[in-house]
């Protein structure tokens, strides 16, 4: 079935059954993967902030493996990139943003083989690309700094930690990659040749909430948010006690953890507020924009509704 379709589809599936008995909200289900800006979620997990009887992290292979379960009501919650927010949404997927997680100022990165020196370089080369919106954009984003595009490469289809072992078979001369596994593929041996800090503002990270959550699950949501800057706060008045829990997930040393989260830009409570609530002038033009640059790259076919594109209610209140 093509992804659309089935984006499509699976939002009009049934969810009934989802309901729990009259007076308990039944189990929230939060899909993610591992990705430097989505750790302090399960950080909270590690710190024992989250219920675990009415909130459930379940560990996704991929963004896009997330959205197809956001898409079949097999979760409620999912941690997405703003572009495949708006795939889903294109898709006719019921879902608002209701956390910010963080923008890219260079966790995405273009990371290749030594002796590729340059992105001209890449021309005929088999690149690594996860098959999601955002690995599209930031495929298209850096071979346009060059004047390539995405034709003039070759491109292998990897998911997440599929990328090293690509790399490592030689299957792959460069791949598109983000945090822990860019660090992990530069431990092999790949060297760094463009990222996300050249187009601020294009990688966003996201928490999509299904409207059915937001209407039948709001404490749990409430819990959720609150839990997460709770272990926001952990991060940032020890970072050393949060670095070495978050490591042996993010498959990096403690020193290794703290310089991957040099490359994103995690968005405060405050910042949240800011970019929530009506009129929530930052994440509407952060998202016209990526949505307009989406359909120019035929990525959808339109831009799609994007009023009532968040919501603030689950958020704690502000400082």
């Amino acid at each position: 079935m093509e992804r659309r379709q089935f984006l499509v589809t699976g939002a009009l599936a049934p969810l009934a059954a989802l309901l729990g008995c009259e007076g308990r909200e039944p189990l929230l289900r939060v899909s993610g993967i591992t990705w430097v800006g989505y750790e302090p979620l399960f950080l909270a997990r590690e710190l024992d902030l989250l219920p675990p009887d009415r909130i459930r992290l379940i560990e996704s292979p991929s963004n896009t493996n997330s959205l197809m379960q956001l898409a079949s009501g097999e979760v409620e919650v999912a941690t997405l990139t703003l572009d495949e927010f708006i795939l889903a949404r294109a898709g006719g997927i019921p879902v608002r943003i209701a956390l910010v997680f963080d923008t890219s100022q260079g966790a995405d990165v273009v990371m290749a083989r030594p002796g590729i020196d340059r992105l001209e370089d890449l021309a005929g080369r088999r690149i690594g690309v996860e098959e999601t919106a955002a690995g599209a954009l930031m495929l298209r984003k850096s071979l346009e700094a060059t004047g390539l595009t995405p034709e003039d490469v070759i491109r292998v289809p990897v998911i997440g930690s599929g990328q090293l072992s690509a790399y490592q078979e030689g299957a792959i001369d460069a791949v598109i990659s983000y945090e822990p596994f860019a660090s992990r593929l530069a431990a092999l041996g790949a060297t760094r040749l463009h990222d996300s800090s050249a187009f601020p503002g294009l990688i966003v990270d996201v928490l999509a909430v299904s409207d059915h959550a937001v209407n039948h699950q709001p404490r749990a949501l409430t819990d959720l948010l609150t839990a997460y800057f709770e272990s926001l706060a952990v991060i940032q008045s020890s970072p050393g006690r949060a670095h070495r829990l978050m490591a042996p997930r993010l498959g990096l040393t403690v020193e290794g953890t703290a310089l991957a989260y040099e490359g994103i830009a995690l968005l405060s409570l405050a910042d949240n507020h800011a970019w929530l609530k009506p009129p929530a002038t930052p994440l509407r033009e952060a998202a016209i924009t990526v949505a307009e640059i989406m359909q120019s790259n035929a990525l959808i076919e339109q831009v799609p509704d994007l009023s009532n594109l968040a919501t603030a209610g689950f958020l704690p209140e502000g400082p």
